[in-house]
Protein backbone atom coordinates (compact mmCIF):
# COMPACT_ATOMS: atom_id res chain seq x y z
CA UNK A 1 0.00 0.00 0.00
CA UNK A 2 0.67 3.44 -0.23
CA UNK A 3 4.17 4.83 1.73
CA UNK A 4 4.66 0.93 2.64
CA UNK A 5 8.25 -0.19 2.37
CA UNK A 6 9.39 -4.22 2.07
CA UNK A 7 11.09 -5.57 5.23
CA UNK A 8 13.06 -8.62 5.02
CA UNK A 9 14.15 -7.94 9.23
CA UNK A 10 14.00 -10.48 11.37
CA UNK A 11 10.26 -11.43 11.72
CA UNK A 12 8.78 -14.37 14.04
CA UNK A 13 5.62 -15.63 13.50
CA UNK A 14 2.91 -15.62 16.08
CA UNK A 15 -0.38 -15.88 17.47
CA UNK A 16 -2.74 -12.79 16.98
CA UNK A 17 -6.15 -13.25 18.21
CA UNK A 18 -7.96 -15.76 15.95
CA UNK A 19 -5.58 -14.99 13.36
CA UNK A 20 -1.66 -16.63 13.24
CA UNK A 21 0.58 -14.18 11.90
CA UNK A 22 3.40 -15.94 9.48
CA UNK A 23 5.21 -12.85 7.61
CA UNK A 24 5.30 -8.91 7.48
CA UNK A 25 5.11 -8.16 4.58
CA UNK A 26 5.28 -4.06 4.64
CA UNK A 27 6.12 -1.47 7.17
CA UNK A 28 4.84 2.39 6.50
CA UNK A 29 4.70 5.33 8.78
CA UNK A 30 1.42 4.29 10.40
CA UNK A 31 0.67 0.87 10.16
CA UNK A 32 2.21 -2.38 9.01
CA UNK A 33 1.05 -5.04 6.73
CA UNK A 34 1.40 -9.01 7.73
CA UNK A 35 0.05 -12.11 5.95
CA UNK A 36 -1.75 -13.99 8.16
CA UNK A 37 -3.68 -16.88 8.54
CA UNK A 38 -7.22 -17.43 9.77
CA UNK A 39 -7.77 -21.31 11.08
CA UNK A 40 -11.09 -23.13 11.37
CA UNK A 41 -12.33 -26.38 11.89
CA UNK A 42 -11.26 -29.81 9.82
CA UNK A 43 -8.37 -28.26 8.71
CA UNK A 44 -10.21 -24.98 7.11
CA UNK A 45 -7.62 -22.39 6.47
CA UNK A 46 -8.00 -18.71 5.00
CA UNK A 47 -4.88 -16.83 3.83
CA UNK A 48 -5.36 -13.06 4.70
CA UNK A 49 -3.77 -9.70 5.30
CA UNK A 50 -3.90 -7.79 8.48
CA UNK A 51 -3.31 -3.95 8.74
CA UNK A 52 -1.89 -3.27 12.09
CA UNK A 53 -1.87 0.29 13.18
CA UNK A 54 1.56 1.15 14.77
CA UNK A 55 1.07 1.66 18.87
CA UNK A 56 2.39 5.52 18.34
CA UNK A 57 -0.57 6.24 16.19
CA UNK A 58 -3.36 3.90 18.40
CA UNK A 59 -3.14 6.75 20.89
CA UNK A 60 -3.84 9.80 18.24
CA UNK A 61 -7.75 10.33 17.77
CA UNK A 62 -8.23 11.54 14.54
CA UNK A 63 -5.94 8.60 13.13
CA UNK A 64 -7.88 5.92 14.78
CA UNK A 65 -10.97 7.46 12.99
CA UNK A 66 -9.10 7.44 9.87
CA UNK A 67 -8.13 4.64 10.50
CA UNK A 68 -11.76 3.26 11.44
CA UNK A 69 -13.41 5.17 8.34
CA UNK A 70 -10.97 3.22 6.16
CA UNK A 71 -12.74 -0.37 7.15
CA UNK A 72 -16.69 1.33 7.52
CA UNK A 73 -16.12 2.83 3.75
CA UNK A 74 -14.34 -0.67 2.15
CA UNK A 75 -16.62 -3.00 4.36
CA UNK A 76 -19.43 -1.60 1.93
CA UNK A 77 -18.46 -2.34 -1.12
CA UNK A 78 -18.51 -5.74 -2.56
CA UNK A 79 -16.84 -5.78 -6.11
CA UNK A 80 -14.27 -8.11 -7.69
CA UNK A 81 -11.95 -5.24 -8.23
CA UNK A 82 -11.85 -4.10 -4.83
CA UNK A 83 -10.15 -5.47 -2.06
CA UNK A 84 -12.38 -7.36 0.31
CA UNK A 85 -12.70 -6.12 4.39
CA UNK A 86 -13.45 -8.76 6.61
CA UNK A 87 -13.19 -7.22 9.90
CA UNK A 88 -11.82 -4.14 11.96
CA UNK A 89 -10.90 -5.45 15.50
CA UNK A 90 -8.59 -4.47 17.99
CA UNK A 91 -6.36 -7.48 19.73
CA UNK A 92 -4.51 -6.04 22.92
CA UNK A 93 -4.89 -2.45 22.09
CA UNK A 94 -3.75 -2.95 18.75
CA UNK A 95 -6.03 -2.08 16.13
CA UNK A 96 -6.21 -3.87 13.06
CA UNK A 97 -8.19 -4.07 9.69
CA UNK A 98 -8.44 -7.94 8.26
CA UNK A 99 -8.76 -7.86 4.59
CA UNK A 100 -8.10 -10.34 1.59
CA UNK A 101 -4.83 -11.81 0.65
CA UNK A 102 -4.04 -11.32 -3.26
CA UNK A 103 -1.24 -13.18 -4.47
CA UNK A 104 0.65 -11.07 -6.66
CA UNK A 105 1.95 -7.55 -6.53
CA UNK A 106 1.08 -3.66 -5.88
CA UNK A 107 1.24 -2.41 -9.77
CA UNK A 108 4.36 -0.65 -8.57
CA UNK A 109 6.17 -3.25 -7.74
CA UNK A 110 4.90 -4.83 -11.18
CA UNK A 111 6.25 -2.13 -13.12
CA UNK A 112 9.48 -1.36 -11.46
CA UNK A 113 10.35 -5.10 -12.41
CA UNK A 114 9.40 -4.34 -16.15
CA UNK A 115 11.42 -1.50 -16.34
CA UNK A 116 14.29 -3.48 -14.60
CA UNK A 117 14.61 -6.19 -16.79
CA UNK A 118 13.54 -3.28 -19.71
CA UNK A 119 10.55 -4.40 -20.88
CA UNK A 120 7.49 -2.18 -20.65
CA UNK A 121 4.15 -3.26 -20.00
CA UNK A 122 2.20 -4.18 -23.41
CA UNK A 123 0.04 -1.63 -24.30
CA UNK A 124 -2.63 -4.25 -23.66
CA UNK A 125 -1.58 -5.27 -20.59
CA UNK A 126 -1.80 -1.55 -19.17
CA UNK A 127 -4.96 -0.95 -21.00
CA UNK A 128 -6.43 -3.89 -19.43
CA UNK A 129 -5.34 -3.25 -16.20
CA UNK A 130 -6.72 0.38 -16.15
CA UNK A 131 -10.11 -0.94 -17.05
CA UNK A 132 -10.48 -3.09 -14.53
CA UNK A 133 -9.15 -0.29 -12.10
CA UNK A 134 -12.24 1.82 -13.58
CA UNK A 135 -14.60 -0.97 -13.24
CA UNK A 136 -13.86 -0.83 -9.39
CA UNK A 137 -13.99 2.97 -9.19
CA UNK A 138 -16.78 2.91 -10.86
CA UNK A 139 -18.78 0.93 -8.62
CA UNK A 140 -17.82 2.68 -5.74
CA UNK A 141 -18.57 6.06 -6.93
CA UNK A 142 -22.03 4.83 -7.70
CA UNK A 143 -22.31 2.76 -4.02
CA UNK A 144 -25.42 3.92 -1.93
CA UNK A 145 -26.69 2.87 2.02
CA UNK A 146 -29.29 0.76 3.03
CA UNK A 147 -31.10 4.06 2.18
CA UNK A 148 -30.78 4.38 -1.20
CA UNK A 149 -28.35 7.15 -0.41
CA UNK A 150 -25.72 7.95 -2.61
CA UNK A 151 -22.19 7.15 -0.24
CA UNK A 152 -20.25 9.72 -2.83
CA UNK A 153 -17.26 7.48 -2.07
CA UNK A 154 -14.05 8.74 -3.99
CA UNK A 155 -10.78 7.07 -3.70
CA UNK A 156 -8.68 9.85 -3.70
CA UNK A 157 -4.79 7.95 -3.85
CA UNK A 158 -4.98 5.63 -7.13
CA UNK A 159 -1.54 5.10 -7.67
CA UNK A 160 0.58 1.81 -8.39
CA UNK A 161 0.82 0.93 -4.78
CA UNK A 162 -2.71 1.02 -3.72
CA UNK A 163 -3.57 -1.52 -7.04
CA UNK A 164 -2.98 -5.67 -6.64
CA UNK A 165 -2.01 -7.35 -9.68
CA UNK A 166 -2.48 -10.99 -8.70
CA UNK A 167 -0.73 -13.82 -10.74
CA UNK A 168 -4.18 -14.95 -11.80
CA UNK A 169 -4.64 -11.59 -13.78
CA UNK A 170 -7.09 -9.90 -11.13
CA UNK A 171 -6.59 -6.94 -10.85
CA UNK A 172 -7.97 -5.12 -7.17
CA UNK A 173 -7.86 -1.83 -5.56
CA UNK A 174 -6.73 -1.45 -1.84
CA UNK A 175 -6.13 1.12 0.51
CA UNK A 176 -9.59 3.35 1.20
CA UNK A 177 -7.60 5.11 4.19
CA UNK A 178 -8.21 8.46 2.79
CA UNK A 179 -11.32 8.20 0.74
CA UNK A 180 -13.98 10.52 0.92
CA UNK A 181 -17.26 9.28 1.59
CA UNK A 182 -20.16 11.42 2.70
CA UNK A 183 -20.66 9.25 6.11
CA UNK A 184 -17.12 10.17 6.94
CA UNK A 185 -16.74 10.59 10.54
CA UNK A 186 -13.41 12.87 9.80
CA UNK A 187 -13.90 15.60 7.99
CA UNK A 188 -10.97 17.06 5.18
CA UNK A 189 -9.80 20.48 6.36
CA UNK A 190 -10.02 22.85 3.36
CA UNK A 191 -6.12 23.15 1.62
CA UNK A 192 -5.34 19.89 3.33
CA UNK A 193 -3.54 17.65 0.45
CA UNK A 194 -4.59 13.75 0.71
CA UNK A 195 -2.91 11.10 -1.07
CA UNK A 196 0.16 10.85 -3.14
CA UNK A 197 1.81 14.08 -3.73
CA UNK A 198 2.89 12.57 -7.03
Amino acid sequence: SRGYLEVSNMFKPHQFGKYYLTERLAMGGMAELFKAKLYGISGFEKPMVLKQILPQYARNGDFLKMFIDEAKIAVQLSHGNIVPIYELGRVDNVFFIAMEFVDGKNLAQVRDRARAQQRPLSMELALYIAIEICKGLGYAHRQTDAEGQALDVVHRDISPPNIMVGYQGQVKITDFGIAKARNKIVDTHTGVLKGTAA
